[in-house]
């Protein structure tokens, strides 16, 4: 089954919506079909007009629906990438494992299965493919890219990697299997491509005493960064929680619970756009050899949609 939606806004700056029309694909795996399925149900955001365009897999937070980042998707594919965020698991424990391996299989089923499903005349780069995630989604990027599982790899190469506020578990000591952080600086070094992490400054502040916060602190943005090796930059959006990228109503209980657990700002759709601007500047940086977007948002000569609490370029 394929459900399609449109937009079309004309673009300002990368923390508005581009100039291309966009469609939103909704994929389900099947198992009688001409065409090669995904393994796993996937959201697909791509411009709808003719072209190649770059690839971005994006992998939603913990008990989260891919749908929940409609607006972010299309906020990226309106700027000329085609984003893939499949449904990893609807029920999951802690353990990421299967996670990651799903994750190769859908990168692995791009080459072959991903331009049956676009409109006519878009072509997918797969010579520039990022990997991206939110929260436990961002830890499955990371642990991808750094092949924390030995017998899982894939057949395309990754050229960018970003972590979304990422996270690696409930604390220090407390980490989800397998463990991306080892808590020595600069230890990321085998990672042969560029990386960015996003945090959020409510992430690591606990909504109410009765549970834990959603980006902990030991395990999260801050964490991360840490043990990037360069080129790497990283954002922290000051005033806004975990979840406030997400879409500006997520139904249903989980996504009323996204409203609930975790610390927010006053409103999404500010670091929704501050997360869709920069994951736009980083991904045409280094995408499509065009930093100009990333190196005025780093000067400062570019409004922000949000206040930054703490930023840093490694170069």
């Amino acid at each position: 089954m394929v459900i399609t939606s449109t937009s079309s806004v004309t673009c300002s700056t990368v923390f508005d919506f581009g100039n291309y029309k966009t469609k939103l694909l909704k994929i389900e795996p099947q198992t009688c079909t001409k065409h090669n399925s995904p393994p796993k149900a996937l959201l697909i955001g791509t411009p709808s007009e003719a072209g190649n365009f770059p690839v971005l897999i994006f992998l939603h937070g913990y008990l989260l629906y891919n749908s929940f980042y409609s607006q972010l998707i299309q906020h990226l594919s309106s700027h000329g990438f085609i984003v893939v965020a499949p449904q990893l698991y609807l029920v999951e424990g802690a353990d990421a494992t299967e996670d990651i391996k799903s994750t190769a299989e859908i990168t692995n089923w791009l080459a072959e299965g991903l331009q049956h499903y676009l409109p006519p005349e878009v072509e997918p780069n797969l010579k520039k493919l990022g990997l991206a995630g939110h929260s436990r989604g961002g830890k499955v990027a990371f642990s991808l890219a750094l092949g924390r599982l030995a017998n899982i790899s894939t057949d395309l190469k990754f050229s960018a990697l970003i972590g979304v506020d990422p996270v690696d578990g409930m604390d220090k000591g407390k980490q989800t299997p397998p463990s991306v952080l080892t808590y020595v600086p600069r230890s990321f070094n085998n990672l042969d491509m560029p990386v960015m992490v996003i945090g959020s400054g409510l992430g690591e502040v606990k909504k109410n005493p009765l549970f834990p916060a959603c980006a902990p602190k030991g395990v999260n943005h801050r964490d991360f960064y840490n043990e990037c090796c360069k080129p790497a930059c990283y954002f922290v959006a000051k005033d806004y929680g975990h979840n406030d990228m997400l879409d500006d109503e997520t139904k249903g209980l989980r996504g009323k619970a996204t409203y609930c657990l975790c610390k927010k700002g006053k409103s999404r759709e500010p670091m929704r756009r501050f997360v869709g601007g920069v994951l736009v500047a980083f991904l045409e940086a280094y995408l499509e050899g065009n930093s100009s977007d990333l190196i005025a948002i780093r000067d400062g000569h570019v409004t922000l949609p949000v206040e930054l609490q703490d930023t840093d370029f490694l170069v």
